[in-house]
């Protein structure tokens, strides 16, 4: 029997704490809050198993460092290891402190062993002159990037950390200004090279807690929120196992399937070789969800694809859908092969182009989130939010992954329903 995961019409709407700031879609997408706006609940004094007695005020909604008031450093209980943080800061005139990640207990503080986001008011401190100690640097190692929007002393700034498989990417109020691969030689030599090269295993650790600093001066956060990258998402539905098709059928333009000559499972991966044309589609359907799939061309083969989205009607080349593009050079990008009108921002035709670049070098793997919900339609690619389409027919349709002319490698597909 096809099952359809469809919007849930809320009758009433329970708030909880560990749910308060969330959108349905954020908590699809595996979002949950750090902070609930009121308590210690999940953070303490490093070294300590309490919260601090001193230099820490929870009020407002936020987590307000006191100047002078010596509280020390705070870390969460838990540790985490490939994830995302969102947190809003504020700083008062020539205030410094930092977001310290996948940290341990080692040494005498967290910036020892883990890496950090700096806070700074850049315009209010000399330390802002200096690229590496500028705010959303990676601290005297990664200068972020020059073109970055930074809202003065006083105001409400937007920092966002993600590690996923190595990679580490700083955001700063929506846009990414750091990014480097912590399995790399270069980032070795970098750490030999700066003033943590005395910390044995600065910051080479799997897994660490996520720190708050005390740098001695008034900095408030709020709407902390966190999710883990390398767990399941909540209510997951594994739509590829691994190890075969089942939950797919095929569509190709010989109306057959072409066994090992079109698409094949091998070492846990979808391999389509792209020829002939056509689709593998799920036979369940889907309305409102975070899709989630990681998808690779081979090296120095740059190739094209797409994910289709909200499948419906006859099958052929192509079907009645929403495409999230996957063309080398151009994923992020929406075809619009539904029939009907939808917004795009930057519309041509049926095509509306990605915001910017975002994609690995080819050969390399990359990470789709896409998120369905009702009549909009948003694409992240590799962490980065490059598009989004409004007015997109609402409607249950099936998922499908073509087959276009090129060698594509697919692997952790999975979502989860948005209630």
């Amino acid at each position: 029997m096809q099952r359809c995961y469809s919007t849930l019409i809320a009758l009433a709407v329970i708030a909880t704490t560990s749910f308060a700031g969330l959108t349905p879609a954020e908590k699809a997408g595996g979002w949950r809050m750090l902070f609930d706006g009121e308590s210690w609940a999940g953070w303490r004094s490093y070294h300590q198993e309490k919260p601090p007695a001193q230099g820490w005020k929870i009020e407002d909604g936020t987590l307000h460092v006191v100047a002078g008031g010596g509280g020390g450093d705070i870390v969460t209980d838990g540790e985490f290891g490939d994830f995302e943080l969102s947190i809003e800061f504020k700083v008062s005139k020539g205030a410094n402190s930092g977001i310290i990640y996948r940290a341990s207990e080692k040494y005498d503080y967290p910036w020892q062993t883990g890496p950090e986001y700096q806070i700074l008011d850049d315009e209010g401190t000399h330390e802002g002159g200096i690229d590496t100690h500028s705010v959303a640097a990676c601290y005297d190692i990664y200068v972020p990037s020059p073109d970055k929007v930074t809202k003065p002393a006083g105001e409400w700034n937007e920092a966002r950390i993600r590690i996923r498989d190595g990679i580490v990417q700083h955001f700063l109020n929506g846009v990414k200004v750091v990014e480097y691969d912590m399995k790399s030689p270069e980032w070795k030599e970098k750490i030999a090279a700066s003033k943590f090269a005395g910390y044995e295993g600065f910051g080479l650790q799997p897994r660490g807690h996520i720190s708050l600093q005390d740098h001695g001066n008034d900095v408030w956060y709020r709407d902390i929120k966190v999710r883990e990258l390398d767990k399941p998402l909540p209510d997951q539905v594994t739509l590829f196992d691994g190890e075969d098709f089942d939950g797919w059928n095929v569509y190709t333009q010989t109306q057959a399937w072409d066994g090992p000559t079109t698409w094949t499972v091998r070492d846990g991966e979808i391999v389509c070789m792209g020829q002939p044309a056509g689709y593998i589609k799920t036979n369940d359907t889907f309305d409102n969800y975070v899709l989630m799939l990681r998808w690779r061309f081979m090296p120095d083969r740059a190739g094209n694809s797409g994910a289709l989205l909200r499948v419906i009607g006859e099958d052929k080349c192509w079907p009645n859908c929403i495409e999230a593009q996957l063309q080398s050079g151009n994923a992020g990008d929406f075809w619009n092969i539904s029939g009907e009108t939808i917004e795009m921002a930057r519309p041509n035709g049926r095509n509306g182009k990605k915001s910017h670049e975002a994609e690995r070098p080819v050969g390399e793997w990359n990470e789709y989130e896409i998120v369905c919900e009702g009549g909009k339609i948003t694409l992240f690619v590799n962490g980065e939010q490059v598009n989004e389409a409004a007015g997109c027919p609402e409607r249950a349709g099936a998922i499908a992954l073509q087959s276009e002319g090129a060698e594509i490698h697919f692997k952790d597909i999975r979502l989860s329903p948005i209630e």
